[in-house]
């Protein structure tokens, strides 16, 4: 890409996967390189493109002997350049990114990283120069402005004629180690920063994607600065809890009707399979922070039919799929949700769903296909912790007659169609379908 070119924008939402959810800020090369692998055995065919490390990447973290991950929830120490830039850990990646990011090229895999917004604490106490400037770290370190959950860094100020050239100098070391996704956080209510991050990128030589983080601050009065980037969180932290199926339809309803042109809606990752594996009981265990995730050790506690419902909203949503699980561990069973054809074929028509009808406990809500007017998704959700059964029109689902073809998503099985669809949905289950008018 020339270096001053408009990034194309993506025109599906991406799907990946993401270490957070089972590695917290642990991630060294061994996990990452074992989950590579299980990457490109288990998802990669599917379309599953994005591999994505997330941060803590740069800690000098301390581990204790005989132990197998960190102690420490931030580190004490980080590695940087001397222009101030994050390089990767000796701890965690001894050999750097190279090894990793030639053995993802050969996968057909794209690598990606978290980034935190800002420059790090450690370039200004050391007043670092800004490649390519006269200036120094501390010239466009803003140190009033602090991330609350994770003090890596300062903000920074953008009213310097530095700082653009500090951010075009950190996108500029990405790209060159080959970089092609980053997630930003600590940045969605900062919209100077994020056009500063996205020109960042436009200048950089390389189509990088770019991720913004996190959601709990979204704005939609910040939705043209939003569009800079390919997908943008709308929830806070998502994870294995009943009480985030709700947040999700939250977020999902209330960005339905916004113009993203593009612009993916992202309700987090996907906590499915094994999780928090960094972070077995014990005594320093008992309160984790956000940062490094949520509880112990564990199998996801969602119930199979949750499950359902959590990517069905998702699809519905067109929200990147961004698997949090440890892939190593992975069951059939959840693969095989993961990997349904239909259930992809819904999220990657890249189309935001929108809620038809609400008839406490049911929701359901419609995606229609983007080029054929005769197909459309329909998920009928049962939003209570009890089995419910029933039966609607389908002008009362749809707006339209009966289709002449209805398929279910998770079961791939035709139905029989009729003027009413009957329902039998059991506790926090979905009834997903995939619908034609014609033949």
């Amino acid at each position: 890409m020339p270096p001053t070119a408009k990034r194309q924008r993506l025109a599906q939402p991406p799907m990946g996967w993401n270490s957070f959810d089972a590695y917290g800020c642990s991630a060294d090369d061994r996990v990452v390189r074992e989950n590579l692998d299980a990457f490109a055995r288990l998802l990669r065919p599917a379309g599953y493109e994005y591999f994505v490390i997330d941060n803590g990447w740069f800690g000098e973290y301390r581990i204790v002997e005989g132990e197998r991950f960190t102690r420490e929830l931030h580190a004490n120490d980080i590695r940087i350049d001397d222009y101030g830039r994050l390089l990767p850990s000796h701890v965690s990646f001894p050999d750097g990114f190279s090894p990793l990011i030639q053995q993802a090229s050969t996968l057909g895999i794209k690598l990606g990283l978290h980034l935190m917004r800002g420059i790090p604490r450690k370039a200004v106490e050391l007043n670092l120069p800004i490649e390519g400037t006269d200036a120094h770290a501390a010239d466009i370190a803003d140190l009033a402005d602090t991330c609350p959950w994770c003090d890596y860094m300062f903000g920074v100020n953008t009213d310097h004629p530095a700082a653009q050239a500090y951010y075009d100098s950190v996108f500029r070391l990405f790209a060159s180690w080959g970089i092609d996704f980053v997630k930003v956080d600590d940045i969605i209510h900062k919209p100077r920063e994020i056009e500063a991050v996205a020109g960042a990128i436009e200048h950089c030589g390389r189509d990088l994607v770019l991720s913004l983080s996190p959601g709990g601050q979204m704005d939609p009065q910040l939705l043209p600065v939003y569009q800079r980037a390919d997908m943008f969180r709308i929830t806070k932290d998502i994870w294995d809890r009943r009480a985030d199926l709700d947040r999700g339809f939250e977020r999902w309803e209330a960005v339905q009707d916004l113009p993203l042109d593009g612009l993916w809606p992202d309700l987090d990752m996907i906590p499915f399979g094994k999780l928090m594996k960094w972070n077995p009981p014990g005594e320093d265990r008992e309160n984790c922070d956000l940062l490094a995730g949520v509880g112990f050790e564990r199998d996801d506690r969602f119930t199979p039919a949750q499950r359902r419902t959590f990517l069905a909203q998702r699809a519905l949503a067109a929200s990147p799929l961004f698997v949090g699980g440890d892939l190593v561990d992975m069951t059939d069973e959840i693969a095989a949700l993961l990997t349904n054809p239909c259930m992809l074929a819904c999220n990657q028509n890249g189309v935001v769903g929108g809620l038809q009808l609400r008839q406490p406990p049911i929701d359901v809500w419609l995606c229609p296909h983007r080029s054929s007017p005769d197909e459309w998704w329909l998920g009928i959700f049962n939003r209570s912790e009890k089995a419910w059964q029933g039966e609607f029109t389908w002008p009362q689902l749809t707006g339209f007659p009966s289709p002449a073809a209805v398929r279910d998503v998770w079961s791939g099985q035709t139905l029989e169609v009729a003027s009413d669809l009957p329902a039998q949905l059991g506790a926090d289950d979905v009834l997903f379908l995939h619908c034609h008018a014609g033949p």
